[in-house]
């Protein structure tokens, strides 16, 4: 399996690693620390250096309890990292928006992905600059309007609500010229889940895998509350292993894509699981 990106097709025989690169003030982890341009490239310098496949770069957050950021505070603090990372470096860069004007404006400045947690729910025309630009297009599940995705009471069957919500975004996408090959879609940890439900998408994750066979699955679990609480409350800063066991799982079961904080750790676990899995 490839996925087609605007500039590059990835090679998926192994998972890849997307760095999170958090451009923002308020993160539920690194919040403030990469918000200086500076900062944010030699941030992007040390994951390239450790080996990452992708840097996802976020210009809001979306923490529980975080508020929308307007349109050109976002681009204002996501551009300028995008154009002096691709000055400076070859490697796959994804824009984390829900916004089409910020993806745009990402995709001119050397984006080639285009990450969407809404699902095309919030701005369908992220689907129109998707298609148009042939970048990558990630389709994350999530519930519920932009302040109020993390507390939309359960669904009672999360498996079907997310296989659900996938062939919405992906019939949405595809109507707007998205090509299959530059789909990808995110499971959503965190977001409209219960504890419960998010140990069982990681846990079942090889049935959506299954399903939607002809995309990558993306999984992101890195740091999130869900780990913490299973491990007595530790912050995020003490999750490292958890978010370790919880990507070799997901790998285990199928996931191309794992999006992580940790860079070196995360390949160096996705390795071991990949080659192990080899020959199963």
């Amino acid at each position: 399996m490839n996925w087609q990106t605007s500039r590059r097709k990835l090679d998926l025989a192994r998972p890849l690693v997307m760095a999170i690169l958090n451009v923002t003030p308020d993160s539920f982890s690194d919040g403030g620390k990469f918000a200086d341009p500076d900062a944010a490239l030699k941030q992007a310098e040390k994951f390239i250096t450790e080996g990452a496949d992708i840097i996802d770069i976020g210009g809001e957050s979306t923490r529980p309890g975080s508020k929308k950021v307007p349109v050109n505070e976002e681009i204002a603090r996501a551009v300028p990292v995008i154009e002096a990372i691709t000055k400076r470096f070859d490697v796959p860069i994804s824009i984390d928006t829900t916004k089409s004007e910020v993806a745009q404006a990402a995709v001119n400045a050397g984006a080639e992905i285009i990450n969407d947690i809404s699902g095309l729910r919030f701005d369908a025309s992220i689907a129109d600059v998707a298609a148009k630009y042939t970048t990558g297009l990630i389709l994350m599940h999530s519930r519920g309007e932009f302040e109020m995705m993390h507390s939309q009471p359960p669904v009672e069957d999360i498996m079907t609500e997310v296989a659900d919500d996938f062939r919405r975004a992906i019939t949405k996408a595809e109507a707007s010229g998205a090509q299959p090959e530059n789909i990808a879609l995110d499971i959503g940890i965190g977001f409209g889940k219960t504890f419960e439900q998010n140990l069982e998408l990681i846990a079942k994750l090889d049935k959506l895998v299954v399903e939607f066979n002809q995309y990558p699955l993306l999984v992101g679990t890195s740091r999130k509350s869900f780990i913490g609480k299973i491990l007595d409350g530790a912050p995020p800063n003490e999750r490292l292993s958890g978010s370790l066991a919880s990507v070799a799982i997901a790998v285990w079961n199928g996931a191309k894509i794992v999006r992580v904080h940790d860079v070196k750790e995360t390949i160096e676990t996705v390795r071991v699981v990949n080659e192990i899995k080899n020959q199963s």
